[in-house]
């Protein structure tokens, strides 16, 4: 059996992404395992849509485009979420005296 190298790598991704989510504390290394998650997903959808005889299916292929959009704009919204955190958290620290 010839396992293609694109379906290791999509697992790779995946495994990767879901173990930084599991391990990690920091929300931004969080958000950035979830986008090597997001990622190992849209590789996966690729593959799905292998080339056949027929020619390629083209719906996995909108999906990914349409998720890749999505994926950067939630990354923006989560990164906006994280400096708003941390500078209320810089501020509670300075109100306090620490």
């Amino acid at each position: 059996m010839i396992v293609d190298p694109y379906a290791l790598a999509a697992a790779a991704l995946l495994a990767i992404g879901f173990y930084g989510f599991a391990v990690q504390s920091h929300p931004l290394r969080r958000l950035l395992a979830i986008n090597i998650f997001g990622n190992g997903v849209f590789l996966a959808l690729i593959l799905i849509a292998r080339r056949l005889p027929e020619g390629p299916d083209p719906v996995p292929h909108a999906m990914v485009l349409t998720g890749i959009v999505i994926a950067v704009s939630a990354t923006a919204f989560g990164l906006a979420l994280v400096r708003r955190k941390a500078a209320e958290d810089n501020a509670r620290r300075e109100r306090r005296g620490g």
